[in-house]
């Protein structure tokens, strides 16, 4: 079970609007850990949670090294139709994956810092001209 994944970006800002118009995910509560910083949430969940990319690595537990980066993080989400339709009303560009083996379809968005973001729809059947 994922609890949570933080993502480093030089455009805190612009990440943390990003996130919560295209997952819907809410600002909500984050701690003073005496840096910047936005905790999202999912259901009562602080699920993303957001720090400077230039931000202080030194004398934090877990965070020593500046220079490691995620690959991607993957959302599980449902309502792949209107995601596709909010993604192209909010012009944000994305690819395709069809996975009918797994009965899934996947959208995949970067953020405005460059963070490839993974949208993964279990819908069952994915018809073969979607």
């Amino acid at each position: 079970m994922l609890d949570h994944v933080t993502l480093r970006t030089h455009d805190l800002e612009g990440t943390r609007a990003f996130l919560e118009a295209v997952l819907e995910l809410k600002p909500g509560y984050r701690p003073d850990f005496g840096f910047p910083g936005h905790w999202l949430y999912r259901d009562g969940e602080p699920v993303v949670h957001l720090i400077p990319g230039q931000g202080p690595a030194e004398g934090r537990p877990g965070h020593g090294r500046a220079g490691e980066a995620i690959d991607h993080v993957g959302f599980r989400l449902s309502g792949y139709a209107g995601y596709r339709a909010k993604l192209d009303a909010l012009g944000i560009p994305y690819s395709r994956m069809e996975l009918p083996e797994l009965g899934e379809r996947r959208l995949f968005i970067r953020t405005p810092g460059g963070i490839l973001l993974e949208l993964v729809f279990r819908e069952g059947g994915v018809p073969p001209d979607a």
